[in-house]
């Protein structure tokens, strides 16, 4: 069967583009001219160039595929020009959920985020039903991915077969560019990080998200969307276990939310006068005010997802990202 991924240049993606290689699926990978290919390096897929923009190279991407995963999308969590979020996520998105309706594509499965999800007032872990609505979003690519779940809605009422998956901050090999989680943990193991912020994410390891996928498109109900999440932990826990596993004592200051807040909006206005990247992203202080922590046991129950619940990523016994 051959299957189209989108994003498997990048860390969930090439996650996802290895596991349905060991499963004996044949992989189509779209990538943009000049991407950086080092995560598919060596694989035996097929690489067709396009873009999410272009409909014509997306129905040439297309022929003779049968299931399509869209992990790609824009992430990051600031931009010189912000449009470029809605662009990629949005209306890419579209644009690559029509085609696949008209190449008559059996099975899609969409990489959404738990950022487009809601979170509970007492602090506890929310799930995919928790109330949410698109004022709640902070930030543009939050936004763009709640916006890019209503395109797959969309296509679903049109007679696309959608299963949409919900990753919460996955770590692991591979995480070349990095993300932004991906750089917190680069900047603790090279002893950057001498304080943290209270706050706490879900994590799972990249490779147990790719299982998640493969077992929407298997298990998942068409229009419905999964959690894909393992740890509830806050900074503090995490930066313990990164100690433990790399020898390096945790930091120890705990920044309150008050200091960093104004800290952050300085960088960010630095940033739109530089067009630099913030040091400390605007966007991500104020994601750090709730703690992010999730249920996942939707996606056990319906989809068989126990096999991502079995083991922590961080104690994996495997590098967490590249250096």
């Amino acid at each position: 069967m051959l299957t189209l991924v989108t994003g498997g240049t990048g860390f969930v993606g090439a996650a996802v583009v290895r596991l349905l290689l060991s499963e004996g699926h044949a992989v189509r990978a779209l990538a943009r001219r000049g991407s950086d290919l080092r995560n598919l390096h060596g694989l035996d897929i097929d690489l067709a160039f396009g873009d999410l923009l272009d409909k014509e190279s997306l129905q040439q991407a297309f022929k003779g595929c049968r299931q399509l995963y869209h992990v790609g999308a824009h992430y990051s969590l600031w931009e010189p020009s912000p449009e470029v979020f809605y662009r990629v996520n949005v209306d890419g998105t579209r644009n690559l959920l029509e085609a696949a309706l008209e190449e008559g594509v059996e099975r899609v499965v969409y990489t959404s985020t738990v950022g487009a999800l809601g979170h509970r007032e007492d602090g506890g872990p929310a799930d995919e039903e928790t109330p949410v609505s698109l004022d709640q979003m902070i930030g543009h690519y939050k936004r763009s991915k709640f916006l890019a779940e209503e395109e797959a809605r969309e296509a679903v009422r049109r007679g696309l077969p959608v299963v949409i998956v919900n990753p919460s901050t996955p770590v692991g090999p591979r995480d070349i560019k990095p993300t932004p989680t991906g750089q917190i943990i680069v900047d603790f193991l090279n002893r950057r990080m001498p304080a943290y912020i209270d706050t706490g994410l879900n994590f799972i390891d990249v490779d147990d998200v790719a299982k998640g996928h493969l077992l929407a498109a298997e298990r998942g109900r068409v229009g419905e969307r999964y959690i894909l999440g393992r740890s509830n932990l806050t900074l503090q826990a995490l930066f313990a276990t990164l100690g433990q596993i790399a020898k390096l004592p945790p930091p120890k200051v705990r920044l309150p939310y008050r200091l960093i807040l104004p800290m952050a909006y300085g960088n960010h206005w630095l940033s739109c006068l530089t067009r630099k990247p913030p040091r400390i992203p605007l966007e991500g202080v104020k994601m750090a005010k709730r703690r992010m922590f999730f249920d996942a046991s939707k996606a056990v129950r319906e989809a068989g997802a126990a096999a991502i619940t079995d083991r922590e990523g961080a104690r994996g016994g495997r590098p967490l990202v590249h250096r």
